[in-house]
């Protein structure tokens, strides 16, 4: 029997569902966990934690190599730009050559036959991961319920005020926590997981819904503001945003607010199964979240 321990890298681990998916491995000593960074700078509160770090920017094609020697297992989290097709080609290519046997992939929401653009980049992403013959499984989340805490640096809940921009469609959420638990199990388990496509959506609710459970769970008054898309449109802009990117975010709230998107409302009976516990819903993200929304 081999006692090799499988040696895992988690891109993103500064952000969100990266960073979630990191600090859930990191208790199971069946594995060895290494968080990609893109400086020594952001490597130093790994460190201070004894994590282990690479220094790994995807912008940066000579850091990719060096980055996955030794690498069994990948999470491959790319950021909100164009870019992440490129990225994620140049990464995948050393993977292969690096002799990277699963790779786990957050991609985003949507049936297979989806023409929202950004969804249709990840689907791309995926079929190139199956090209290349890695062991596989690609996560689809719905739409992130932490959408109401920020999107890219602007806060979405002011004062008891939900501004959002899907009209009073009612749609698909999950907590991003919920992915990492999903994705952290990806990773310990490849063979258990592998050739699968999981998508994670569990509560079906419109920004009106979510301010009627808040307003009841919080014991304050809150209330959905619906704005029009191209009022994101220039929100993003004003933040320096990759646009190309966000024009596909446009044409998808756009879209939304129309309900022209089939399977938008699906939902999923899985998680359970791959984690053993119940998905979280809005209730208990309010609940969760209660500083963040209280005024």
């Amino acid at each position: 029997m081999s006692s090799h321990t499988p040696t895992v890298l988690i891109t993103g681990a500064t952000g969100q569902i990266g960073g979630d998916t990191l600090r859930m491995l990191l208790t199971d000593d069946s594995i060895t966990v290494v968080a990609a960074v893109r400086s020594e700078a952001k490597a130093e509160p790994f460190k201070a934690q004894g994590i282990r770090t690479v220094i790994m920017d995807f912008d940066k094609e000579e850091t990719l190599a060096p980055a996955l020697q030794g690498i069994d297992r990948a999470l491959l989290v790319t950021g909100y730009t164009v870019d992440m097709l490129r990225q994620s080609k140049a990464f995948l290519d050393q993977a292969k050559k690096a002799g990277v046997q699963h790779v786990v992939h957050l991609g985003a929401c949507g049936r297979d036959d989806t023409t929202i653009g950004h969804w249709a980049w990840h689907q791309l992403v995926e079929r190139y991961i199956e090209w290349s013959g890695f062991s596989f499984t690609h996560l689809r989340p719905e739409c992130f319920m932490q959408n109401l805490l920020s999107y890219d640096g602007t806060q979405a809940v002011k004062s008891g005020v939900i501004e959002q921009y899907t009209g009073d469609t009612a749609f698909s959420w999950v907590d991003g926590e919920d992915v990492a638990r999903v994705a952290a199990q990806t990773l310990l388990h490849p063979s258990k997981h592998a050739g699968q496509t999981y998508r994670l959506g569990y509560d079906i609710q419109s920004y009106g819904d979510v301010a009627n459970i808040m307003t009841r769970v919080l014991g304050q008054p809150f209330r959905y503001n619906a704005q029009t898309p191209e009022v994101f449109l220039e929100n993003m802009r004003a933040a320096g945003a990759e646009m190309a990117y966000m024009t596909c975010v446009h044409d998808n709230f756009k879209r939304m607010a129309e309900d022209s998107i089939p399977g938008v409302r699906d939902t999923f009976d899985n998680f359970t199964a791959i984690t053993g516990r119940q998905p979280v819903r809005w209730e208990d993200f309010v609940k969760k979240h209660k500083s963040a929304f209280v005024y």
